[in-house]
């Protein structure tokens, strides 16, 4: 191991982070590549963005009655090139895993930090501030992909008009979310355990706020760039904004959770006036950014109506949180930590991409509360995937990248040292089954979700991604322990 001068914890925070800025550069290089080279090859094909950029073709957000789709996943629109889809999809999801990979081995580090092993009610907290990029990091980069593709960030006013009161309502939704998050903890800690100390809630609360609010600043300027930078290169922003989002938020947030709890840790005997003034500061700002959402008529909307999907995922991935606690702690399971936020991320990037899709197909092509006709009787999971509309083909493609992605991803943890040994046959095909049975649950679920939302006259950019992830989280944490409790049950330890 080398030696920089660093305390451990230091010392392989920056090397699992290093590692992680390398692989994002070595994919991103060829993901580019390969993109370019197949634009080039395709002189009489219109790439996918070609109808969804320009703005002469949306003055509103929706096509007349004349042009709208006639199935659920076309419009009038030239056909949307399968080559040109993959590879969109294909650079963020594999961009997505190095950071759910670079997350689970961070993990795995600082779970022997004293605060870890003191106050295991942060183990409760992991999912609930992962999640927060399906709460928030991905539902703003769902509505700004519909934003760009329905031509409503053209005048430079109205865009930063627009963009500067959604970053305020992440702030502020950020700040409420962690506050309500650590308290969730607390509780789901006192149930189990019968009690929770007042210092610990302290230091969840401070720890949480501060998590969030840091993380949330950070990917929501980040969030921007991606999508105006999409926007410029002709690259439809429903297909790499969602997964770029979370490629970068679950290694930022658990960085930050990880460093944050360990200094509030350090100050909570000699200082633990400290952890009081941090909360009130930012507590402090929630006015702030009330005013400064206000000012713009869309999240002046969801300043009011936003909050019921976000507050409601975080309570479904705390019980995720209080599941992966109790595996944790059981010794012969253990070996879950690594694998829980790979499982849990590429689960939720790839249902965050097919609702964004849905999601914008439905404002550009339909009024609120009317769907597509074969949307109108019941549903059934065949609608997903078998159709010849877009968004089917984009199902059945982000299906099939989940055999090959995961095992990809297994093979990189061992390679980058995550698990202790090779995983064995039985562990490889048990996490297989469990990844495919959550994507294809997930998938199923965001189409019935979405349309059922815009039915009902709700936007789905705002409620149907925190839903979608925080159920991804919650089922993805039962199947991984269901597969390592039946792993352990027979005997097979997980490695060769």
């Amino acid at each position: 191991m080398f030696s920089f001068g660093l305390h451990p914890p230091i010392q392989y925070f920056f090397i699992v982070f290093l590692i992680f800025l390398l692989g994002q550069l070595f994919v991103t290089s060829v993901g580019a590549t390969l993109f370019l080279w197949s634009q080039s090859s395709r002189n009489n094909i219109l790439p996918e963005t070609d109808f969804l950029l320009p703005n002469h073709l949306y003055g509103s957000s929706r096509f007349s009655g004349s042009t709208r789709a006639k199935d659920a996943g076309g419009s009038g629109a030239p056909t949307e090139p399968v080559c040109s889809m993959v590879l969109q999809i294909l650079v963020p999801f594999m961009l997505a895993g190095l950071g759910t990979i670079s997350a689970g081995m961070l993990l795995e580090v600082v779970q022997n930090w004293d605060v870890f092993q003191e106050i295991t009610e942060i183990f409760i907290l992991v999912p609930a501030v992962l999640g927060m990029k399906g709460n928030l990091e991905m539902t703003l980069a769902s509505r700004f992909s519909t934003a760009v593709n329905a031509g409503k960030m053209e005048p430079a006013r109205e865009k930063w008009l627009l963009i500067g009161g959604n970053l305020a309502l992440k702030q502020l939704q950020a700040t409420v979310l962690g506050l309500l998050a650590s308290l969730m903890a607390s509780l789901l800690g006192w149930m189990a355990e019968g009690k929770v100390p007042l210092h610990h809630v302290m230091l969840l609360c401070s720890t949480s706020i501060s998590t969030a609010f840091m993380a949330s600043l950070l990917q929501g300027i980040i969030m921007v760039g991606v999508i105006i930078g999409s926007k410029r290169m002709g690259i439809n922003p429903d297909n790499v904004a969602t997964p770029m989002a979370a490629s970068f938020g679950d290694l930022i947030s658990l960085a930050l959770l990880a460093c944050f709890s360990q200094w509030f840790y350090s100050l909570i005997d000699l200082y633990p006036y400290v952890l009081y003034l941090v909360d009130l500061l930012f507590l402090c700002l929630v006015p702030l950014w009330v005013v400064i959402s206000s000012k713009h008529p869309a999240s002046h909307v969801l300043l009011r109506t936003g909050w019921e999907p976000i507050i409601t995922a975080m309570a479904i991935s705390s019980i995720g949180g209080l599941i992966l606690d109790k595996t944790v702690s059981n010794p012969n399971l253990a070996g879950i930590i690594v694998y829980a936020p790979v499982i849990n991320g590429i689960g939720g990037n790839l249902v965050s991409i097919q609702s964004s899709r849905i999601s914008t197909h439905l404002h550009l092509n339909y009024s609120p509360g009317e769907v597509p006709e074969d949307r109108k009787g019941c549903y059934s999971p065949g609608h997903t995937f078998f159709g010849s509309g877009a968004n089917h083909r984009s199902a059945r493609v982000l299906l099939l990248l989940v055999i090959p992605g995961q095992l990809i991803f297994l093979h990189v943890i061992h390679l980058m040292k995550g698990g202790q040994t090779l995983p064995s046959p039985l562990l490889t095909v048990t996490f297989l089954s469990a990844c495919l049975i959550q994507v294809f649950s997930l998938l199923c679920a965001a189409d019935c979700m979405v349309h059922c939302l815009w039915r009902r006259g709700k936007d789905p950019d705002s409620y149907s991604i925190p839903y979608l992830t925080a159920l991804g989280d919650l089922l993805g944490t039962v199947l991984l322990a269901l597969a390592f409790v039946v792993l352990w049950s027979i005997g097979d330890s997980g490695s060769v």
